[in-house]
């Protein structure tokens, strides 16, 4: 895409090494640490799944073993395999009998470092093997069907049932549909576990589990196939449990999943220690299973002025990309967040909201940026809701959006009926199919009002990256300068789960996945 803002580049390049100073001061904080969270991902990837008779994961009775014994500092990866070594046992074996209270992995005699690794890098190159391979079926997929060149629609389901949620899914595929996402019930991000098996009953969404990921998966690959298109599916690796659910998407090949560690530490109040740490090893799953992440610096929008604030949208994206190329994620695989949230009486406005996205496109020319649709100022009024998705839709296709959420008529009314997405694609496939090649045939004027505001909100984001940078990512995030949000570095949920590594710490999928991902 030809340049249309005529952007300072000096600043974008200004930016772009205040970010990656930022997250390369944040990344000495990360190496040093592991969370409880950190370490369940690690009994999942060596496959230990299920639950006791009480219903704890198997992976939480595990790593509460492991820090009961005062061992979460070397890692349950060098207990699992000194087990192995040990008991002759597979990891799901040992998780078993340590849940019937027959094993204690800390009181174990230790063995010699390099029998250990031998035992745990076996397991752990079959399961980095699957995953490879699931990234090679859908890619086989997408060879076999083709891949979309334009916006990808973008869906949920969210009847908090996973088989009403199927029925629902299918029936968007069927309407144009390329992306199910599956919103996860209220509150499941402030779990410190991951409930078990396939479930029914959830509350504005429903319950991430891996049986039920299977379950989606499934069926999407079935009306795919019927349809000769690949169906993309999204769901949630954050909060408390950001890098077990990363690694069960990568199991059950997700294709979408939201990652963001800024999010949950602004809007769930998860304490910023903890979720940055959980958030690299996330984002290290996510890179190799070739997921594509979704961050969420639309959400600041909600809380904050869409105008006077669209600067920290814009150094958060600078931040995040830093954060992601940190864990071997590549710049086609990072779903950069913004959202369509300017007040609709605004003067103007769709000027604004049209060099925020060109900016975004502009600044990050290979990532599948992920557009929001208006929510925040709909009120119910169907008529007027259908022109603002209009509007966002006309964004979307004059700038290059990718990931395109659609927005629905019964935003503020209801949780969205079959019908209703019908409506939503209809509008957007319109729209696309009309201005199709728009955005080739327009240049905006040198002095006018979108290249003018798209270099103030450079200028501005630059400026506050600057200050971050002198500040700190931790320091900058209790002084609420994302969102209108303070959140202290000790505060928040989840900060027990953070545990500073001993130097004989052992993780095998970090150097599995990272040096696959390069």
């Amino acid at each position: 895409m030809k340049s249309k803002l005529n952007l300072n580049w000096d600043l974008v390049s200004q930016a772009r090494e205040s970010a990656k100073n930022i997250a390369m001061d944040t990344q000495t904080f990360i190496d040093k640490h592991t969370t409880v969270a950190v370490e369940r991902t690690i009994c999942r990837l060596l496959g230990i799944d299920g639950v006791d008779e009480l219903e704890v994961p198997l992976p939480n009775v595990v790593v509460e073993n492991i820090e009961k014994g005062n061992g979460i500092s070397i890692g349950a990866a060098k207990f699992i395999g000194n087990a192995m070594v040990e008991t002759g046992l597979n990891p799901q074996e040992i998780a078993e009998r340590v849940a019937k209270g027959e094993l204690d992995l800390t009181s174990l005699p230790m063995h010699d470092d390099f029998e250990i690794k031998m035992a745990i890098d076996k397991i752990a190159k079959d399961m980095v093997e699957k995953i490879k391979s699931n990234r090679g079926k859908r890619e086989a997929y997408l060879e076999e069907f083709g891949d979309k060149t334009g916006p990808y629609l973008y869906v949920i389901v969210a009847t908090g049932n996973i088989y009403e949620d199927i029925k629902q899914a299918v029936a968007a595929a069927k309407q144009g549909a390329d992306i199910i996402a599956v919103i996860r019930t209220t509150g499941q991000s402030l779990l410190d576990y991951v409930p078990y098996g396939a479930t029914t009953e959830g509350f504005g969404g429903t319950v991430a589990t891996q049986e039920n990921f299977k379950l989606m998966r499934d069926a999407l690959d079935e009306v795919g196939e019927e349809l000769g298109r690949y169906i993309r599916l999204c769901n949630y690796c954050s909060g408390l449990c950001m890098p077990e659910i990363a690694a069960m998407g990568a199991i059950e090949r997700l294709d979408v999943m939201l990652n963001d560690a800024l999010y949950g530490i602004l809007f769930r109040d998860i304490n910023m220690k903890r979720t940055i740490v959980d958030q690299y090893f996330s984002r290290i799953i996510n890179g190799y299973a070739g997921v594509i992440i979704n961050t969420g610096e639309d959400n600041y929008l909600t809380t904050a002025d869409a105008i006077e604030e669209a600067h920290t949208v814009l150094a958060s994206q600078f931040i995040n990309e830093q954060f992601a190329l940190f864990a071997g994620l590549p710049e086609e695989q990072m779903g950069l967040g913004h959202a369509f949230e300017m007040h609709p009486d605004t003067e103007n406005g769709f000027l604004l909201e049209l060099a925020q996205a060109q900016m975004a496109r502009e600044i990050f020319p290979k990532a599948p940026l992920k557009y929001m649709p208006p929510t925040k100022f709909k009120t119910g009024d169907i008529f007027k809701g259908n022109v603002q998705d209009a509007l966002f839709n006309m964004v979307t296709i004059m700038t290059g959006q990718k990931l395109h959420l659609l927005g629905m008529l019964t935003e503020a009314i209801h949780t969205p009926f079959i019908a209703d997405r019908a409506i939503s694609i209809d509008n957007a496939n319109y729209v696309f199919n009309n201005m199709k090649d728009f955005g080739d045939e327009i240049s905006f004027k040198p002095d006018g009002i979108i290249v003018n505001r798209a270099n103030e909100v450079l200028g501005n984001a630059t400026n506050l990256l600057t200050e971050i940078e002198k500040l700190g990512l931790f320091k900058t995030l209790e002084q609420g300068v994302f969102a209108g949000i303070k959140r202290p570095i000790d505060g928040g949920k989840g900060l027990a789960g953070v545990y500073e590594k001993e130097n004989n710490y052992y993780n095998p999928f970090i150097e599995l996945m990272l040096g696959g991902a390069k």
